[in-house]
């Protein structure tokens, strides 16, 4: 399901951007990278969309964080620090240690998909396998 990102051309300079762009940026990606996980099989539009909703959640993506740790290279847990470091105070609803780890993976996730597309769809093909073994 990684192969429109695998197409991809470095773009841009992530390096010049902001924690919180890069996560603005990565949280899109990692949307539509589930809605396209999730169209693989016919259901209604609202059973995608809550199906979706479950998978961008901030308690979702510190888990997916915390499922590539071991396999993220020292400047990509920068990255990631960088964005968990930006947090703030977060939202009421959520944790904010767990917003902190998703807020680094929307990072890590919103640099590599301009600096280094193949990656960024590696660590996405291991969550894919993850979840699907989670299923």
């Amino acid at each position: 399901m990684t192969n429109w990102i695998r197409n991809l051309e470095p773009s841009g300079s992530p390096d010049d951007l902001g924690a919180l762009q890069l996560a603005w940026l990565g949280d899109s990606v990692w949307e539509l990278h589930q809605r396209l996980r999730f169209c693989e099989a016919p259901a209604r539009t609202k059973d995608l969309h809550l199906s979706v909703v479950s998978q961008v959640k901030a308690e979702a993506q510190a888990l997916a964080l915390e499922n590539i740790d071991a396999l993220l290279t020292d400047l990509e847990k920068q990255f990631v620090k960088r964005g968990r470091n930006k947090v703030g105070r977060g939202f009421r609803k959520v944790n904010l240690a767990i917003y902190g780890k998703a807020t680094g993976f929307e990072t890590l996730l919103g640099w590599l998909f301009l600096k280094n597309p193949t990656r960024l769809a590696q660590l996405l093909d291991q969550l894919d396998q993850i979840q699907s073994k989670g299923s």
